[in-house]
This record gives structure tokens, C-alpha cells and sequence, in this order.
């Protein structure tokens, strides 16, 4: 991070996940409201473990990116060994994919191996996760004093939404609302994640009495006096708010539109067995007619026949008498 790309990658990821986990809990719930439970992760009919491998794979081309690739020299160390002032931040941003990186290991490996309490350490280790992301983004090295300090803040809301959200799924694993919120919070992360990235690195988005400065080998936004600096963090707060609508308002959206999908498509499974049922009754009262029927023929045809063999054998003996 410390980039707009450092931004914006992981905020992609997270909004892509959260956006995912959004629209599979709604789907769950709509097909079977009565027997809804919360999984920690999703299967896709490409890959069963496609979400995990994702997940591994973007903590391993972000901590390459804080570790290797960003630093001057491909190593994030200095010559004597030590971590250098500079590249703290590195290694807590770090920190963070690999904790992310460890959950969806050990869920793979969790759902191939199968113990009892397979579903409960998976959703222990999204909440360690959750955990470590809160601790570093609230202690971080770096200064947030400024308009950043502001965007983080709000980052860590979103981030502690989603910790409690996943603490709170072990004793209600079948709430519908705590798996909505959870992946709400996620996709939230995501989008302001990548908004942190726009406006705090792009030099036409700084808001007016700002100013861009190089420290410590990243630049950060200052301001010029206590006037534009409030200003500034009145900016943040409006922005996020703006946000905070428009994402509600997106989540809610999609929880109707694909409430309504897929309970009509239940209904459309259901119906042709009903009219089976209605067939295979009017199957049962032509086939009790025919027997009936049959039966009135039986009577009215073979009966009577019986009495007139037995009228005529009883004249003949008439006669010869």
C-alpha cells in the first residue's frame, strides 16, 4: 500500500469477494429460507476452491509487491539486516495478506481433510484475519494525522463490522442478517479501499488548501493550516457518508431483485409437479370408470345370459315331462 496500485489491487479483492459472498447468501436464503446456514466460503462450477485460490493468489502478489517488487533494492531489509524506518509499513501491510493468505490455505485444506469442527476453525480463522487487519490498520506506523488518518479510521470501522459480524456467526450460524452485514462490511472495505487510492494519490482529487509531500519514501497529503485541514477531514466524512448510501442502497437492490429471481424460479421447480399430481389423479378416475364400467358390463352382459341358459334347460324338461 502507500500507493494508489497499493489501494486499489486489494480493495478490488475485497470488493470483488464481498460482492460474491453477497449475492451467494441472498441466493442461499431465497431457495431455502428455512434451512439456511452460513458457510465461511463459496464453491464455484468451475473450480470448487476458485475463491481460496484467489484469495492466496492476491495476498501472494501483494506481499511480493510490499516485500520485493516495490522496494528500491527487491529485498525490504538494509545491509546490516535491520528493517529499515521507511519500510515499516511493508511489512504490516504484509502481515495483513498473510494472515488472509493463512485462512484460505487451511480452508482448503480443512474442507479436504473434513474433521468435526471443520466449518468452526474456518470461521475462527476469517475472524483472526479480520482481527489482524483491525490491529495493524490501528496501530500503524505510519502517520495518519492528516486527511489519511481520516480514511483509516473509517477503514477500521468497516473492518471491525466484519470482525464482530464473523465473531457473532458462531452462535448464529443461521442468522440471514449477520452473513448480509458481514459481506456488506467486505464489499464496503473493498470500495473505500480503492476510493483512499483516487483521492489520496491523484493530484486533481486533493482537496483545495492540500498538498501532496514526499516522507519517508512515500508521499503523503498535507495541508497547508488548520483551516484547509479541517476542511479536508469534513470532506472525508461527507464522502464516506455519500458512499454509505450508495452502497446500501446497491446491497438492498440486490437483495430484492435476486429475492424475487430465484423465488419464482422455486416456483416454476414446484409446478410441474402439481400438475403431475392433477394427471396422475385424472389418470386414477378414468382408470376407476373403466373398471366401473366394466363392471356394469359384467352384470348387464354375462349375468343375464347365465339366466336364460338356465330358463331354457328348465323348459326342455317341461316339454319331455
Amino acid at each position: 500500500m502507500g500507493t494508489l496500485v497499493g489501494h486499489v489491487a486489494p480493495g478490488f479483492g475485497f470488493m470483488l469477494i464481498g460482492l460474491w459472498h453477497l449475492f451467494n447468501h441472498i441466493k442461499l436464503h431465497a431457495i431455502n429460507p428455512n434451512n439456511y446456514t452460513s458457510p465461511p466460503w463459496f464453491p464455484t462450477s468451475t473450480s470448487k476452491y476458485l475463491e481460496l485460490f484467489l484469495i492466496m493468489l492476491g495476498c501472494t502478489a501483494s506481499i511480493s509487491m510490499e516485500l520485493f517488487i516495490g522496494p528500491d533494492r527487491h529485498q525490504p531489509f538494509d545491509p546490516d539486516g535491520t528493517i529499515p524506518s521507511n519500510h515499516l509499513h511493508n511489512f504490516e501491510h504484509s502481515s495483513i495478506s498473510m494472515t488472509f493468505f493463512v485462512y484460505a490455505a487451511f480452508a482448503v485444506v480443512l474442507d479436504k481433510l473434513k474433521p468435526q469442527a471443520q466449518h468452526g476453525i474456518t470461521q475462527l480463522l476469517g475472524a483472526i484475519a479480520f482481527g489482524q487487519q483491525l490491529l495493524l490498520f490501528h496501530l500503524h506506523s505510519a502517520d495518519h494525522m492528516g486527511p489519511e488518518g481520516h480514511y483509516h479510521m473509517l477503514l477500521q470501522l468497516l473492518v471491525l463490522v466484519s470482525l464482530l459480524s464473523t465473531l457473532l456467526g458462531f452462535g448464529m450460524p443461521r442468522s440471514f442478517i449477520l452473513s448480509f452485514v458481514r459481506s456488506f462490511s467486505i464489499f464496503f472495505q473493498g470500495i473505500w479501499l480503492m476510493t483512499m487510492g483516487f483521492m489520496l494519490w491523484t493530484p486533481g482529487l486533493i482537496p483545495k488548501g492540500c498538498f501532496m509531500n514526499l516522507e519517508e519514501g512515500h508521499k503523503v497529503v498535507r495541508c497547508h493550516d488548520d483551516v484547509s485541514l479541517h476542511r479536508a477531514n469534513s470532506l472525508v466524512i461527507i464522502l464516506f457518508s455519500w458512499f454509505f448510501i450508495i452502497v446500501t442502497v446497491f446491497a438492498v437492490s440486490l437483495y430484492l431483485v435476486l429475492i424475487k429471481i430465484y423465488s419464482n424460479n422455486k416456483k416454476i421447480e414446484y409446478s410441474p409437479m402439481e400438475n403431475n399430481e392433477e394427471e396422475y389423479d385424472e389418470e386414477e378416475d378414468k382408470s376407476s370408470e373403466d373398471i366401473e364400467s366394466q363392471k356394469k358390463t359384467n352384470i348387464v352382459g354375462n349375468n343375464p345370459m347365465r339366466f336364460i341358459h338356465v330358463g331354457k334347460s328348465f323348459s326342455s324338461l317341461d316339454i319331455e315331462r
